[in-house]
């Protein structure tokens, strides 16, 4: 299978004179789950939204398999966008909502999950939040795009979805690259095969967990 690469390169934002991200890169291959870390306000959801083309950033340099897309209006056929806030609207049915997102060949597949099947019939308003997520984080790993970033995924789900979200995670990024930030640090350690650490401004590839503590996201490892 062929392997696709994403880079992102010199992305920097300020917000009123105050700099979120500066010369920040990032690189993402299939195969590879990046799991980004940073404390609150570190610039996370912001890199995501740049890359996705949500936010507008000067100088940025974005590329998948060495071809520019700065300025690439069909990024969004190549990276799949799993956003914080909900995307389904609330009117919808989840058939509907399944119809219109999952090919025609793939529906049966996609609605037999111990977790759909209970909500088959259901208004999208009716959900939980954890069922709405699950069905977005779903939804998003299903769309045949080369990469997905996923903001805050774990919110709202039960441990064991989060267990089978972590197996979905990994079994799409055997044809994808994944790119994943979440206050739920222990969950996004986990599942990562690689973690980048953003801290003022600034990317840095970990190669162990002991740099955790080292660059002082951790306290103690015993936290994880």
């Amino acid at each position: 299978m062929k392997k696709h690469i994403l880079e992102v390169d010199g992305i920097q934002k300020k917000y009123n004179e105050r700099v979120i991200l500066s010369d920040v890169y990032l690189k993402c291959e299939t195969s590879q789950i990046i799991g980004l870390l940073g404390r609150n306000g570190s610039g996370k959801s912001t890199l995501l939204k740049i890359i996705f083309g949500l936010i507008q950033a000067p100088n940025k340099c974005i590329r998948i398999d060495s071809v520019s897309k700065n300025n690439d209006n069909n990024v969004f056929n190549e990276i799949s966008y799993l956003s914080q806030e909900q995307f389904i609207p609330n009117h919808f049915s989840v058939k509907k909502a399944v119809s219109l997102s999952i090919g025609k060949q793939k529906i049966s597949f996609f609605n037999n999950d111990p977790f759909i099947v209970p909500i088959l019939g259901k208004q999208i308003s009716q959900l939980s939040s954890g069922e709405l997520r699950y069905l977005e984080i779903k939804i998003v790993l299903s769309n045949p795009s080369k990469f997905v970033l996923l903001d805050e995924p774990y919110n709202g789900l039960s441990p064991l979805m989060v267990d089978v979200v972590n197996e979905m995670i990994e079994a799409n990024s055997e044809k994808k690259g994944i790119v994943i930030t979440d206050h739920n640090y222990r969950n996004v350690i986990k599942v990562s095969t690689q973690l980048v650490l953003i801290k003022e401004g600034k990317t840095h590839y970990i190669r162990n967990n002991t740099e955790l503590v080292e660059k002082g996201y951790l306290v103690d490892l015993e936290l994880l």
